[in-house]
Parts: structure tokens; sequence; C-alpha cells
């Protein structure tokens, strides 16, 4: 996953991970960002797996959530052949062109400002990202957001969960 700091990469990835954990999965959370902590870049790589994870560092991927149009064109050659990309509509000016992966996208920021919450963004990318491929169970990303969020957070946690179907209500694949 990768794209600016403040769309909420990191915690999107650390979401995914804690519900992958929750369904007993073995998991690897590596986050990465650069100085600035809002307007930067940042990314992450969360490996979800049914065996022990040797490495949380790999060199090419299964599933690319990418968010803005340096992550395109830093990590579109490293999506395995046969894998998924994922991408935001308005953040990106020249959509990812593959014939060997499956590419998606989703009109995120669009449907954040429909909600009138634009921090709703990254859950509604990890609907689209569960709708393309079912790594966890849209329960436990629910049960993973009481671990995630701080508790004075609590009481946004419908929204995010409405945010969450959203995206997979309006992922499109290309």
């Amino acid at each position: 996953m990768s794209g600016f700091g403040g769309q909420g990469v990191l915690s999107m990835g650390k979401l995914l991970a804690y519900a992958a954990m929750m369904e007993g999965k073995e998991v690897s959370w590596l986050p990465a960002y650069g100085p600035e902590q809002r307007g930067g870049t940042a990314n992450c790589t969360v490996i979800v797996s049914d065996r022990k994870v040797p490495s949380p560092i790999v060199s090419h991927y299964s599933i690319a959530v990418l968010l803005n149009q340096p992550s395109i064109e830093k990590f579109l050659p490293t999506v395995k052949p046969g894998g998924i990309l994922i991408y935001d509509n308005s953040s990106v000016i020249e959509p990812p062109k593959r014939d060997d992966i499956n590419i998606y996208s989703i009109d995120a920021m669009e449907a954040a400002a429909a909600m009138k919450n634009i921090k709703t963004f990254n859950m509604i990318i990890l609907g689209g990202l569960i709708k393309a491929k079912p790594i966890v169970s849209v329960e436990h990303i629910k049960k993973a957001l009481y671990k995630t969020l701080p508790e004075r957070h609590h009481k946004l946690i419908p929204m995010n969960e409405e945010a969450l179907l959203k995206g997979m209500q309006i992922l499109k694949q290309e």
C-alpha cells in the first residue's frame, strides 16, 4: 500500500494486519514513510499467510494498493503477473496499464467527500481491496477497528463501517 502521508495508508495496513491476526493467520506489517508526516510519501507492506512469514521484505507483490502517481510509477513494475492493482481515480493522473495483472479503480476521494468526511478515504479503499481479494472477512475488519482506533474515536466506527461497505460497492475492474 502506498500513497501520500495523511491518506491513511499505514492505518489501513495496520487494520488489515490486525484483522488477519484475529483470523489466526501469520502476519507481517512493515511501515515506511518519509520525514514529512503529512504530504510526504508513505507505504507499508502487509503480508498475510497461512504459513510463517520468513521475511517482511519482498520485492514483488501479489496485490498493490497505489494511491498517487508517484506510487504508480514506483510500484507498478513490482506487481507479479496475475496480481491485483487497486488505485484511486482522483489521485492518479495517468492510469496504470498492464495486460498481465487485474487492475481495479475506485472513486474513493469522491465517495469520502459525499460522506462528508475525507478521513473515510482509507476505509473506502480497504473495502475495495476486500471486495477484489477477500483476504480477511468484513467482520474481522470491523472488530479490528476497535483494536486499532483509540477509544476516544470509537464513536467513529459506524461511519468507518459504512465507508468499508461503500468501497466494496464502488470498486470497478478496468
